[in-house]
């Protein structure tokens, strides 16, 4: 499903060139449950925009589902993340005036989709992180780990062939990031390609595969 091939991010900075990425290398098959972990600064959040389609690298390949991604233009890129990447972010990036209904809906009528199958949908997504119940609440009105479980139904709703989680349990209580783990978890059994960016050791080892970014550099790292 994924695979990058010596991809190197380069910064011009003060007259130097700053490496965020340094050839690195990565395949995911589909279906599997992978973690990238590094510290602050050590080119994860570079690596996932790339995966995400939000950022393009300067050098190397990166193929999505067998597509050549570097030369897609900004629409191009756009659609891909739209119909094959479903993102899970740590602050949740839910709209506050919007229900829970509401902000899972939102990404199925950009991709124009009929009002009765966005309401399947949404049912069928929000029932998966349990929440159908608090469908009409606002952000405001759901805690942290509830907000979260709206996220990733937003992501679900899409049926995106690519779960990309960033941080996804950094603001949130070890007690509701074992929730959310769990419910990873669950969409990995089930068969789903998950990706989490984390700098949490603790989380990092739930994955079945644990790949570590450090200075830009990629490696494997046993499980």
């Amino acid at each position: 499903m994924i695979s990058l091939k010596n991809v190197s991010k380069i910064y011009h900075m003060g007259g130097e060139d700053v490496y965020a990425l340094r050839d690195a290398s990565l395949s995911v098959r589909d279906g599997e449950f992978v973690s990238i972990i590094g510290p602050s600064g050590s080119g994860k959040s570079t690596m996932m925009n790339i995966i995400g389609c939000l950022d393009t690298a300067d050098e190397g390949d990166y193929l999505l589902d067998g597509e050549h991604i570097h030369n897609y233009s900004q629409k191009e890129l756009a659609k891909v993340r739209n119909r094959k990447i479903g993102f899970v972010f740590q602050n949740f990036n839910l709209l506050s005036k919007m229900t829970a209904y509401e902000n899972v809906e939102l990404p199925l009528i950009y991709q124009k989709l009929p009002s009765s199958e966005r309401s399947e949908r949404v049912k069928w997504a929000l029932d998966q992180v349990k929440l159908y119940d608090r469908k009409g609440h606002r952000p405001t009105e759901l805690s942290g780990g509830q907000q979260q479980r709206v996220a990733i139904a937003r992501a679900l709703a899409s049926r995106p062939s690519l779960f990309l989680a960033d941080e996804p349990t950094g603001a949130l209580d070890s007690r509701t990031s074992t929730e959310i783990m769990g419910i990873f978890q669950n969409l990995y059994e089930q068969g789903n390609t998950i990706i989490i960016i984390t700098h949490d050791e603790a989380v990092a080892d739930q994955a079945e595969r644990k790949v570590r970014i450090r200075d830009g550099y990629v490696s494997e790292v046993a499980v």
